[in-house]
């Protein structure tokens, strides 16, 4: 029979009031909130950046393919690029690749009763794919493109409309200023439908509009493109696949992930992990704190037992497992507690939604949770194994005790 095992049971289990079983309660609670605000702070953290991640994608796509120009503002008016359907097909091929569409992106000015706004226009074609989309449509339709010559439908954002006093089926004037030209282009767009992503700087920059009217706009030929939009099955391949896409496609073109096109945002995103570490670090020294505290605290009070203990011929590794055996059982129950807690919590928010967000600054109205279980058994485990071995060190007061004193201790 373990020995340091059985009498470890008996005190932990022990049902007498004392001190110490209000300390040990202190600790377990302790632990538990500790594990709990790790898994949360996970759950958050991770579900944040991918809802952030996938409203990005979701309006840009994964990977971007236009003209090479180191020299040009990533996020600008693109060179012409002129559609090759064999090497697009090739990319197509690729089993990553879930589809490519073509874009345009063109620089005006919207104005509607005499107020105006500047705004970037993204062009698609017929067969742009706006299911992505779906979630972010508040009002009306996407751009019909049944007219023969360009679609005369715009989309625009709501702070946009909510600006400029735009309503839905309003008819708005849009300026098209080129260098070439000294009179900037006019052409009134009725607004087919309202949108919002949340993401300011899509809603405050961004209309969509048909691709033919930006190529009419700039002159281009019915085969030119301002680039392509590339969606990936799984977005985490996306900096392998468009390193792979710079291998095959010709020397002018370029491919850039979206991470690449909007640098700020997922810089922010990627600073989400340094405040994940931050809890971790500070929850995983309260746990500790607390334990060894606890700990202390146990052996202070069993002092004739261990004294009693010593005398019978215990060595001190003896009764410093039992010690450790009693105090890895406070942490099991605290690392228990605290799982079911944090993930329950977690699961609340998952399906009811019950915390909000102001969307203004965090792009998002409820607090996405995304509870990745690999991660909260690695805290759980972390937590418990850091807790243990940081016990060890408190038991080595065990050896300086004498048996003469502690059994006369009071």
């Amino acid at each position: 029979m373990n020995v340091s095992s059985f009498i470890a049971k008996r005190i932990a289990f022990n049902r007498q009031k004392s001190f110490s079983r209000f300390i040990i309660r202190l600790a377990t609670v302790a632990t538990a909130i500790s594990v709990a605000a790790m898994i949360i702070a996970s759950s958050f953290v991770s579900g944040f950046q991918t809802a952030i991640s996938q409203k990005i994608f979701s309006f840009w796509g994964h990977i971007h393919i236009q003209e090479n120009e180191p020299t040009k503002s990533i996020v600008a008016e693109e060179t012409p690029l002129e559609q090759n359907s064999s090497i697009i097909n090739m990319l197509r091929k690729d089993s990553r690749v879930e589809k490519i569409q073509p874009f345009a992106t063109k620089s005006a000015v919207l104005e509607h009763n005499k107020d105006i706004e500047g705004i970037l226009i993204k062009g698609v074609g017929a067969h742009y794919n706006f299911d992505n989309l779906k979630s972010f449509l508040q009002k009306g339709n996407w751009v019909n493109f049944s007219d023969t010559l360009y679609s005369k439908d715009i989309v625009v954002s709501q702070p946009i409309a909510k600006e400029l006093n735009i309503q839905l089926n309003d008819t708005v004037n849009v300026f098209f200023i080129s260098s070439t030209q000294n009179q900037p282009q006019r052409r009134k767009l009725h607004v087919a439908g309202i949108y919002k992503t949340g993401i300011e700087e899509y809603d405050k920059l961004f209309a969509i509009a048909d691709i033919r009217l930006i190529r009419r706009i700039n002159g281009w030929e019915n085969h030119e493109i301002g680039g392509y939009e590339v969606f990936l099955k799984n977005y985490k391949s996306m900096d392998s696949v468009s390193d792979d896409f710079n291998n095959v496609l010709p020397d002018s073109w370029t491919s850039r992930t979206i991470r690449d096109v909007y640098p700020n945002i997922f810089d922010w995103l990627d600073i989400q992990d340094v405040n994940k570490t931050v809890i971790y670090v500070i929850m995983s020294v309260v746990a500790i704190i607390n334990l060894i505290t606890c700990l202390l605290i146990l052996v202070l009070e069993r002092m004739k037992m261990t004294g009693v203990l010593k005398s019978l011929g215990g060595s001190n590794w003896l009764i410093q497992k039992i010690f450790l055996y009693h105090s890895s059982i406070i942490a099991l129950r605290g690392v228990l507690y605290g799982f079911v807690f944090g993930v329950g919590l977690c699961l609340l928010q998952q399906y009811t939604g019950f915390l909000k967000l102001d969307e203004s600054a965090y792009y998002i109205r409820v607090a996405p949770i995304k509870i990745v279980w690999t991660e909260v058994f690695i805290i759980c485990v972390a937590t418990f194994l850091v807790c243990y071995a940081s016990l060890i060190l408190p038991t080595v007061f065990i050896k300086k005790i004498q048996p003469v004193k502690a059994i006369n201790f009071d």
